[in-house]
């Protein structure tokens, strides 16, 4: 399985990575294909202040170290499909389902779509 790949939603750029047998994908990233948000770090920053703080503890996303535009490798927060979900649920965008719709089908390795 490729390390690391990218994908395209319309026409926004998604990084992704391989990590305990899934596909885990950048938050930041999917928030600024759904919102179109000039400052997608600092809408996540107010997502998870707003919906998950009861997650502090155990939250639905990790950090993992994602190629960003400079070549460098940073700590990202990344989520699995799942997770995912539960975040764009959180995430008011006309674009939501269209983007559940097609993260089911590159999130799964083997080319069966997930349901949601």
């Amino acid at each position: 399985m490729e390390q690391n790949k990218l994908v395209v939603f319309g026409s926004k750029k998604i990084r992704r990575i391989w990590h305990a047998e899934e596909w885990y994908f950048s938050v930041v990233d999917i928030v600024e294909a759904l919102t179109d948000s000039p400052t997608p770090r600092q809408y996540w920053g107010k997502v998870k202040q707003r919906e998950f703080i009861d997650l502090q503890l155990s939250p639905i996303w990790i950090q993992l170290k994602l190629e960003a535009a400079d070549g460098k490798k940073y700590a990202t927060d990344c989520a699995n499909t799942e997770s995912l979900f539960r975040i764009i649920q959180s995430i008011p965008s006309p674009k939501a389902e269209p983007f559940k719709r097609w993260l089911a089908k590159v999130a799964e390795p083997r080319g069966t779509p997930l349901k949601y």
